[in-house]
């Protein structure tokens, strides 16, 4: 599928990844491109800098990506590619609290079933749409320090692939965006533990864009803007034991559980 001409929502489309795609796919001729984040203010900026639209949408919450999804119809007439780009990041284990838990999952899980929901029906009608999920490498591999996001993007990676299976040959196609580190408040934060390794390969959000532009036009299911994931990924297949075993080595020289 190519960018031009087509009706694309961005969530989490006010920092980060999800600003980098507002941009590109507005240079690559959208008809339009809606900005939605929790973040009201900064969704408005980056719609005013590609002179677009922003519709601020918990992603959380199934009602008002219903609504994003209605709203953009009406305005737009229907919904092309929808970017499900949202996600946060907590610390811990199974000792966090539920209520990061809870979050994490609506986010990172329950946000993808809720884009599709809403707009697989007009797409299967018109035999044809594109659903973006940025699930992050964590769900090929694993996050060390945060057990609800390792989870969670598991999750999403498996919905992702449920989709492309069920709907594929009716004209659906859906990519994983699984990026390892990216220069993001996310990660500058360390908000949760155990990302901090990541910065030294760490890419920016406008090369992810562009990796997502060209995975789209060849209509990829992975895209992986660090191609090693690729690699980790075979070694997780090729032998488990001993890619875990590793991992606990990372763990250690990361220090991110202490004595646990």
């Amino acid at each position: 599928m190519q960018i031009a001409g087509k009706v694309v929502i961005v969530t989490g489309g006010a920092n980060g990844i999800g600003r980098a795609l507002c941009h590109r796919f507005a240079q690559e001729g959208a008809k339009a491109v809606i900005v939605s984040d929790i973040d009201v203010q900064g969704s408005q900026q980056v719609a005013s800098e590609i002179k677009s639209v922003s519709i601020p949408a918990n992603v959380g919450q199934e009602r008002e990506v219903a609504r994003l999804v209605e709203t953009v119809t009406k305005d737009f007439g229907q919904v092309d590619i929808f970017c499900s780009n949202a996600g946060i990041g907590v610390a811990g284990g199974e000792e966090a609290p539920d209520a990061d838990w809870q979050r994490s999952w609506d986010v990172n899980v329950m946000s993808h079933v809720f884009a599709a929901r809403a707009v697989l029906p007009q797409m299967l009608e018109r035999k044809e749409g594109y659903l973006v999920q940025t699930v992050s490498a964590a769900g090929l591999l694993t996050q060390i320090g945060s057990a609800p996001y390792a989870v969670t993007k598991h999750a999403a990676l498996s919905f992702a692939e449920w989709l492309s299976i069920t709907y594929g040959d009716r004209g659906i196609r859906v990519s994983a965006l699984c990026p390892q580190g990216v220069r993001t408040n996310m990660l500058r934060r360390a908000e949760f533990a155990g990302g901090a390794f990541l910065l030294d390969t760490a890419i920016e959000p406008e090369q992810v864009a562009g990796d997502v532009v060209k995975g789209i036009a060849d209509e990829k299911f992975l895209i992986l803007p660090h191609p090693e994931v690729a690699k980790f990924f075979q070694n997780k297949a090729n032998d488990y034991d001993r890619w875990i075993r590793g991992l606990r080595k990372l763990q250690a020289s990361t220090q991110v559980l202490g004595t646990k």
